[in-house]
């Protein structure tokens, strides 16, 4: 076995759950069985090298300069690569280059810009389970009402969060956050329904004393109670720690603190809804552009992307934090000149926060630092577009502008001191990498621009020499050259070798000619490759020094970058506002819901742009919705398929969303009294995973809104109890809707969309039921949908003309037309072809039997027993009704 070999398996005897990268020379090479996954994965070619006697085993390698882009495709499909690095100079090294994993890379822990979504955050997140005692075999995540740690972490712009949650919130979260990967102590299963790189993590990480140890080292606190953090939310963050520094051996400085959050805090949304409403992916694809998401985002920045992707996914409840985020939207929706201004320069931001993760994870290049120097010098232009003075005690400023304006103004805080070290330093246009050079600015080092000097002369001393030469020998032919092998040298062809003076030391013989060296070119030819080897490290060392002065100063950089983000959603939703022609809202402490004129902000745009190319009408059909705890609590809605039932009902809830938000909305006006939860019960779908029906699924989403809705709710459901019988999804529908309003603690504000037109007979029976239905118009048979909501119920669905319009086979709309007027009669239908076969039609249905009115009619309580026992008897013989045979059944 050859010292390499050995080498390799001792650093993959310690990395063996990732591929690892081994560098050599110019490849990273990967062996035995990663080879053979790595071939397979990145299509490459597999071969094979002797390491030893008799041994021959699997190679496959990669160039170096390329290691991104397979990097890219490994990480993708889930895979964890380590990255051994040679950290010796093999040039130099006696026997064998030492070499030592520099990093573990695997989904969770990426920081090169070029292997991340720029607009969306990348989260390592780690779940700590409660210390409470479980059945044997019980999954940590089945009890909805125990806690759970959440720690959650972005390394790419060093965003860290922790806190706790109930069970039962946990698939809420992971879904608004979408971790890359997911920290499970081992043997814990995953949480159902989520799709995520999941990394078991030894379960001593996950106690409470360790990960405590963990974050006071990090963050360098006496405890972690100075940050507010319960004990399995400390589990987590320590855990989550713990893993990054095993993988990350760069510096983890930007991670200046751990944020504490609870989830009180926010409008609850759990995962169902979120899917629902298609908050950051719509369409029948899931693509971005289809998504409430794709309509607001008008950023110029990645970070203000990221951030208003967060905000989407975690609006507030708080009213004075809320309108502080409408006032900063507001300062730029009443400026167009401001506006534009502001957008103008933040398209020519780059993402401050991913660029000093860079430079503090060491993998920054020079034109990484240029960058950030180029981003933090648009921080005095921006801030010269708010106000001149933080903000004082009271709601405004002394200047006029809202007090939130003016702390968002007090945050704008140019970073000279960086701006000042790198200008000093690094070239304005340097290479791409360290070894390509040109990195540190002329003048700023003497020893370097005299070394420069001497290697930027070359040519001339070389041409120089060569003159002088020639007429000191007389050798007109003599050259002056230099190739790899030999270095500088002087060639005299043979005809002129009598010619060469003393002095010159032989060292080539040519098949025409000999080449010499002289002391003096020899002691040249040191002095360049010394000016060349001294120069790259003169400018590695003045590069790791300003990283490093970036570094220190981390905290500031990154605070500039929060402001500029945020600064960034308000004129993007300013923007997005004044493009789309919506209104800021009006947010109070109430029960009522007003909204005049509203429209749903996806569809409005899908029908805008869509308009021109498939003829479709552009405009679309605003409606009003009036909720009230106190007056109308639940909206019973009817009306035909296609009517725009579920896309009203979804208007609603992202109008509530959009406020709660921060965001200008999409109505005429909107009063919205503040909500703490947005549940919605829309659509169908199995979940073949858990071989759970479509039903199952329904009324399992219908149990989670009944156990956890309060009167500061918004409920959204649609077509309850359709998965099932016409008598049992009618009987559940309508306990729904008494339950949501006859119990006071639930009481919840409703939108409930049916096609059970039975339940409008309830607003007639419960106080706040209201009863409102989608306009149909029908001219000259020809049915017209209006899109518009209007009081008071539906007494048709319209079905048969839906199938219609479906293209269904004329015969059979034809015969369900009929079907259907046999039913709305009672009548029973009569032997006949249907779709052009004779069949015999079964009955549809039957008249009410009398015994049912009469049994209806009793007075139970006032009869006795035997008048009851006779009543009986009678019934009994009634419903027997005669034999054929002229006796009793």
């Amino acid at each position: 076995m050859t010292p390499i070999r050995r080498q390799y398996l001792d650093i993959k005897r310690r990395y063996p759950h990732a591929i690892v990268f081994f560098r050599l020379g110019d490849f990273y090479e990967t062996f035995d069985d990663d080879a053979k996954l790595v071939a397979r994965e990145l299509d490459i070619v597999l071969t094979s090298k002797p390491m030893g006697k008799g041994e021959r085993v699997p190679l496959a390698g990669v160039p170096y300069h390329a290691i991104d882009g397979y990097l890219s495709r490994l990480i993708t499909k889930g895979y964890k690569v380590a990255l051994c690095e040679q950290m010796s100079d093999p040039a130099t090294s006696k026997g064998l280059v030492e070499r030592e994993v520099v990093r573990v890379v695997t989904p969770g822990t990426i920081v090169e810009g070029n292997l991340l979504d720029e607009r969306a955050n990348n989260y390592l997140v780690a779940l700590a389970p409660s210390g409470h005692k479980r059945a044997n075999g019980a999954s940590p995540w089945d009890d909805p009402q125990a806690t759970v740690g959440l720690a959650y972490a972005d390394v790419s712009t060093g965003e860290f969060v922790a806190g706790e949650v109930l069970a039962g919130a946990l698939a809420g979260e992971l879904t608004r956050l979408r971790p890359a990967e997911l920290l499970l102590p081992e043997g814990a299963p995953c949480p159902e329904g989520i799709e995520a790189t999941v990394t078991p993590v030894e379960s001593d990480r996950f106690l409470v004393e360790v990960a405590e140890a963990a974050l006071r080292e990090q963050f360098a606190v006496a405890s972690s109670e100075a940050f507010g953090l319960q004990p399995a939310a400390v589990a987590a963050a320590g855990a989550l720690l713990a893993y990054l520094r095993e993988n990350q051996r760069s510096s983890l400085a930007h991670m200046e603190r751990v944020r504490a959050y609870r989830t009180e805090g926010f409008l609850a949304l759990d995962a169902a809804s979120r899917r629902n409403l298609e908050l950051f992916a719509g369409g029948r694809q899931g693509r971005r552009e289809h998504s409430l998401l794709g309509v607001l985002d008008l950023t110029k920045t990645a970070m203000g992307a990221r951030l208003l992707a967060r905000r989407l996914g975690q609006p507030l409840v708080d009213r004075a934090a809320i309108e502080g985020r409408l006032d900063e939207a507001q300062y730029f929706f009443e400026s167009a000149v401001r506006r534009g201004r502001a957008q103008e320069l933040l398209a020519k931001m780059p993402d401050l926060e991913r660029l000093c993760g860079r430079i503090v994870a060491g993998l920054a290049t020079p034109r990484d630092l240029v960058g950030l120097r180029r981003g933090l010098e648009l921080a005095s232009p921006l801030r010269e577009l708010l106000p001149k003075a933080d903000p004082p005690p009271a709601e405004v400023a002394e200047d006029g502008a809202p007090a939130a304006v003016a702390e968002l103004a007090g945050r704008v805080r140019p970073c000279d001191d960086v701006v000042a070290a790198i200008a000093q330093a690094i070239a304005d246009e340097p290479g791409a990498t360290l070894e390509q050079g040109n990195v540190v600015r002329p003048g700023f080092s003497q020893e370097l621009d005299s070394l420069r000097a001497i290697s930027r002369d070359t040519k001339r001393y070389l041409a120089e020499l060569e003159s002088s030469e020639r007429e000191r020998t007389g050798i007109r032919s003599l050259r002056v050259g230099y190739n790899r092998v030999f270095g500088y040298y002087i060639e005299v062809s043979k005809p002129n070798l009598s010619l060469v003076p003393e002095g010159y030391e032989r060292r080539q013989t040519l098949v025409g000619g000999e080449r010499f060296v002289t002391p003096q070119l020899k002691e040249y030819e040191t002095r360049i490759l010394t000016a060349h080897d001294r120069i790259s490290e003169i400018e590695a060392q003045l590069f790791r020094q300003v990283c490093g002065q970036v570094t220190a100063a981390s905290g500031q950089v990154l605070a500039l970058a929060a402001a500029v983000a945020e600064l960034d959603v308000a004129a993007g939703l300013a923007e997005a506002a004044v493009r789309y022609n919506y209104v800021r809202p009006e947010l109070h402490e109430g029960g009522e819901i007003e909204i005049r004129d509203g429209r749903h902000p996806v569809v409005e745009r899908t029908l805008a742009e869509g308009a021109p190319a498939s003829g479709r009408p552009s405009a679309f059909v605003p409606n009003d919705t009036s909720l009230s705890n106190d007056e109308a609590q639940i909206v019973v809605l009817t009306g035909p398929n296609m009517a725009g039932k579920s896309t009203y009902l979804r208007q609603v809830a992202l109008i509530v969303l959009m406020a709660q938000a921060g965001s200008f909305v999409p109505a005429a006006s909107a009063r919205i009294g503040l909500v703490d939860r947005i549940f919605t019960r829309v659509g169908a779908q199995d979940d073949l995973a858990s071989g759970q029906s479509t039903f199952m699924v329904e009324m399992l989403e219908t149990a989670n809104i009944l156990h956890n809705a309060t009167p500061r709710s918004l409920v959204i459901l649609d077509e309850i109890g359709r998965g099932t019988s016409t008598y049992d999804g009618m009987a559940i529908a309508r306990s729904v809707v008494e339950y949501l309003h006859n119990r006071p603690e639930l009481a919840a504000k409703t939108l409930f969309a049916t096609h059970y037109h039975e339940l409008c007979d309830l607003a007639r029976q419960l106080p706040r039921v209201r009863n409102e239905n989608v306009a149909v118009a029908e001219e000259e048979g020809q049915v017209v949908f209006l899109h518009k909501i209007v009081p008071g119920g539906a007494d048709r669905s319209y079905g048969v003309h839906v199938a219609e319009l479906a293209g269904l086979p004329k015969a059979v709309i034809e015969r369900a037309r009929e079907v259907l007027v046999a039913l709305e009669d009672g009548a029973r239908p009569t032997r006949r072809r249907a779709a052009g076969v004779p069949v015999e039609q079964m009955p549809l249905t039957a008249n009410r039997p009398q015994v049912l009115d009469d049994l209806a009619a009793l007075d139970v309580d006032a009869m006795t027993p035997l008048e009851a026992m006779t009543k009986l008897y009678e019934m009994r013989e009634a419903a027997r009704g005669p034999s054929t045979n002229g006796g009793t059944a």
